[in-house]
């Protein structure tokens, strides 16, 4: 969920701007004022910024407290139960305050509405005022219109996937200045059996090289000095428009944007991973040795029941081929433990994996049965406390070998982005093995440091998966 100050549990709302940014200009005409929670990952979040920007452009202003604001907008997950449940506590929790005559109303936007429409939503929760669909996103303002003007009759605004990608310039960021997540295109083709996000978000549509230069040039004119390369299918970036994946050309491109210091690829899927493209990201000065290659399983049967298009053999060849290659990786992968039909063998052969490879970042998820997804027809499937009892078996094993990651970096200088001050002479950063909200952290101790600064620091001692240093210069570009 995004971002602070934390009301109210954990409702996490986005704090008001003190300017527009990324673009955004315009006479503000005091239309009307509204708070916004954003859910889910950061494709979701450059959605909601490109919704604030819109709004932003339009004359609506943007507080941080939902409470006395004219009304509420909550940008939902859909992807899995969990998500959905904090979407809807969310919702009733803004729907609360509209009862207790604290705001005047509530949308709902993005992938929550979108998977249960039509009518799903508004079924299960008739308080909401009107509803947005994923890609209606660019309309926010004509449903805020309605609602602030008075209309009552509840409003669904679903449009059909389109068929470039969505234009995401004139953003209003909530991110902090200094980093910025860069959709490159939208939609998947993939067919995984446990996936729900080609149901939601339509296929897969590569946004033109020329409109993401324009974006990141305009990102860096707004003080961004590391891009984070967000999509549903990274590698498969280009294919659908230019008839070849063309990640690579992006990336050279990319070295032309002036002041632009670190770009960071995520939710790379193993296929497409070409020679070319691990080539540039070794020999590259701005492309981080850091790659988010969600893997899933190892096990071939479980692979072909997922549909992953990738067998056993492949997998070790590719990270291999990334190890060999790429100095200094750092791989951050996912898997799913508990899928239908995974046996204790399977299982045991996914541990070892893990034991042999020994990712320096993971994550662990235990399978999640989702309406509407072919993995529901399987049969094998395996009572919740024995998928729960495999992740959490999961997740120890990595704890030792995040833990020693870590022990083995004492000692060393490491460049740092310093993301927050957080006391006196104490800021937190990451260094280039960390991507924000899921990865680790450094504490840095300075003097004459600011945010946003690149430092060096060095290494001293291990906090659990955190690192504390101490900065040795106050700017590394100095």
């Amino acid at each position: 969920m995004t971002s602070l100050p934390i009301i109210d549990s954990d409702v996490a709302v986005i704090p008001s701007a003190p300017g527009v940014q990324s673009g955004v200009t315009g006479q503000l005409r005091g239309k009307g004022t509204y708070a916004f929670v954003s859910l889910g990952c950061p494709k979701n979040l450059v959605d909601s910024e490109k919704m604030l920007g819109t709004l932003a452009l339009d004359g609506y202003s943007l507080v941080s407290d939902p409470d006395g604001a004219d009304f509420v907008i909550v940008n939902t997950c859909g992807f899995i139960e969990s998500s959905r449940q904090e979407s809807r506590s969310v919702i009733q929790e803004m729907l609360d305050l509209k009862k207790a005559g604290r705001t005047k109303g509530v949308i709902v936007a993005g992938c929550l509405p979108q998977r249960l429409e039509p009518g799903g939503l508004l079924q299960q929760m008739p308080e909401i005022d009107h509803v947005v669909g994923v890609f209606g996103r660019d309309e926010i303002s004509r449903v805020a219109d309605r609602l602030v003007g008075g209309i009552t009759e509840q409003r669904e605004l679903f449009r059909p996937a389109p068929i470039r990608a969505l234009d995401d310039r004139a953003r209003l960021r909530i991110t902090p200045q200094h980093f910025a997540y860069l959709k490159i295109s939208e939609g998947c083709d993939r067919t995984c059996t446990f996936c729900s996000i080609p149901g939601m978000r339509g296929k897969h549509i590569t946004k033109p090289i020329e409109m993401v230069l324009e974006e990141a040039r305009e990102l860096v004119d707004d003080g961004v000095r590391e891009l984070i390369l967000v999509a549903q299918d990274t590698t498969y970036y280009g294919m659908d428009l230019y008839g070849q994946v063309r990640l690579a050309e992006l990336l050279r491109e990319l070295h032309d944007v002036a002041g632009l210091d670190w770009v960071r690829l995520m939710y790379l899927y193993p296929i497409n991973f070409s020679d070319e493209l691990i080539e540039l990201i070794a020999d590259s000065p701005l492309i981080l040795p850091y790659l988010d290659l969600p893997l899933q399983h190892i096990s071939s049967t479980v692979l072909k029941r997922m549909q992953r298009r990738v067998n056993a053999e492949q997998t070790k060849e590719l990270v291999g081929k990334l190890r060999d290659r790429i100095s200094n990786l750092v791989l951050r992968t996912t898997f799913i433990t508990g899928f239908p039909g995974e046996t204790d063998a399977q299982f045991e052969e996914l541990r070892q994996f893990v034991i042999d490879t020994r990712f320096e970042r993971m994550g662990v998820f235990s399978y999640s049965l989702e309406p509407g997804t072919p993995a529901v027809r399987l049969d094998g499937h395996l009572p919740e406390d024995v998928r729960d009892a495999r992740r959490d078996e999961l997740m120890a094993v990595q704890q030792q070998i995040a833990f020693a990651h870590a022990d083995s970096l004492i000692g060393y200088e490491l460049d740092v982005l310093l993301d927050e001050q957080i006391e006196d002479g104490v800021w937190v950063g990451r260094s280039y093995a960390d991507a924000p909200e899921i990865d680790s952290s450094v504490f840095v101790s300075g003097e004459g440091l600011q945010v946003g600064d690149l430092v060096p620091v060095e290494i001293v001692e291990r906090q659990d998966y955190d690192l504390a240093g101490i900065a040795t210069a106050r700017d590394a570009d100095e």
